[in-house]
């Protein structure tokens, strides 16, 4: 019933293109409007102030010739100013901002390596954002923000950096691990050679123990029985040690040690008592 009275409405964040016999005549703000269509006037269209969003797709190759798709992320939105070249100048806003996105990252990715793509996405973003803000203001069109927002290296590339890194962290932990047992080791070293200090110091005190007390008891006995020397009480002393030694030998029934002559002149001590066996055993026979 409006329409047909003349009157439209405008909402908020749009305008209203105005046409008298197909000729531009102004733009209608958001808010009611008479527009006479009886008289040529009518409303063409309407054009969005809001900021609106793009996400472009572009695949492309790197200078070390690994293919990668970039994702832009394009922000833009009309200026109210131009609101007739926004409307009348483009026919697809979107295909000619891809277009835009497409020339600049196809120009700026191809000088660099893939890691330098990765750490200068936003030096191309930047220039993505004031090639599109130079070539769309013209458009009536400004550029809000532009973001790389991803980049998709080839699956097989992806592969291959995925196990350098992790060739790279299994480097470092075996090195570490090197590290460590090379500390535990010296660790153990000085323990070993703490260890076997105290087990000398332990020997040597154990030793000038024993020649105290043998020197302590020659001196006794010798004081005490006129007439013997000094050699006769170590070799009575040597003769009670074995004596003692046998005894605890003959009282255990495990004992598996077993005493036998050595030394040079202990070859001849055997030989000669097995020579006497022999000739025995042939007295005996005969």
């Amino acid at each position: 019933m409006g329409q047909a009275l003349g009157c439209i409405q405008v909402k908020q964040s749009t305008l209203a293109i105005g046409e008298t016999f197909g000729e531009f005549d102004g733009v209608l703000e958001p808010g009611c409007h008479f527009v006479p269509w009886y008289c040529g006037k009518n409303m063409s269209g309407t054009l969005s102030l809001r900021v609106q969003q793009l996400d472009v797709r572009c695949e492309t190759k790197t200078k070390d010739n690994v293919f990668v798709t970039v994702v832009a992320s394009v922000q833009y939105q009309a200026i109210a100013e131009k609101a007739s070249d926004a409307f009348y100048k483009l026919s697809n806003t979107e295909s000619q901002i891809q277009a835009y996105v497409f020339d600049v990252i196809r120009a700026s990715v191809p000088k660099l390596e893939l890691d330098s793509v990765f750490e200068q996405k936003n030096e191309i973003a930047k220039a993505v954002e004031k090639e599109l803000e130079k070539a769309m203001s013209r458009y009536g069109f400004e550029i809000v923000q532009t973001l790389i927002v991803d980049i998709e290296p080839d699956e097989h590339v992806k592969r291959a950096m995925n196990e350098i890194n992790a060739a790279s962290r299994l480097r470092v932990a075996a090195n570490e691990k090197a590290e460590a047992e090379k500390v535990l080791q010296i660790k153990q070293a000085e323990g070993d050679a703490e260890s076997k200090y105290l087990a000398g110091l332990g020997v040597a005190r154990q030793r000038q123990a024993i020649v105290d007390g043998l020197r302590d008891s020659v001196l006794a006995f010798s004081s005490n029985v006129p007439g013997t020397t000094s050699q006769d009480v170590i070799n009575m002393v040597l003769l009670t040690q074995y004596f003692d030694t046998m005894k605890e030998i003959g009282a255990s029934s495990k004992s598996s040690s077993v005493f036998i002559p050595h030394g040079p002149g202990a070859v001849n001590n055997i030989a000669s008592q097995i020579r006497d066996g022999l000739l025995q055993g042939q007295v005996t026979e005969s």
